[in-house]
């Protein structure tokens, strides 16, 4: 395996649904832009809606990593941008349906606000697919 999650026992547990570290030992890597949950239309779903956007941003994800060949299973690194961290729950129903195993790498962090005003979240992550055969 090229990726290894690690979290040793000299450093505090986590206290939440991540990993301290996610080693790389070769391959390519995969980086993605944030992702805001933008509909087919080119507006936001749901304004207001936690659940929704969270489903549409790792639904885009998805896709993404898809089109490179890669999995949620490939994901080493996750940042999540949200503009009320007191909804933060509704974010990781939707987030832990993709990550049922070891966690990625997570970094969390509340905004005053994001680039669309009916944007709650914004997502970015880094993968570490496998390397294209041939």
């Amino acid at each position: 395996m090229r990726v290894t999650i690690d979290n040793p026992p000299t450093v505090p547990a986590t206290n939440g649904y991540y990993s301290h570290v996610a080693h790389v030992t070769s391959g390519p890597l995969l980086f993605l832009s944030g992702q805001v949950a933008f509909g087919e239309d080119g507006e936001i779903d749901r304004p207001g809606d936690m659940t929704r956007q969270s489903e549409v941003i790792m639904s885009i994800i998805e896709r993404l990593l898809a089109a490179h060949g890669a999995t949620f299973a490939d994901v080493v690194n996750i940042r999540t941008f949200a503009t009320d961290l007191s909804r933060l729950r509704e974010y990781g129903e939707i987030r832990s349906r993709y990550f049922p195993k070891e966690p990625p790498t997570s970094t969390t962090v509340e905004v005053a606000r994001l680039f669309h005003p009916d944007a709650l979240l914004e997502v970015e992550v880094i993968a570490a697919p496998p390397a294209p055969a041939g």
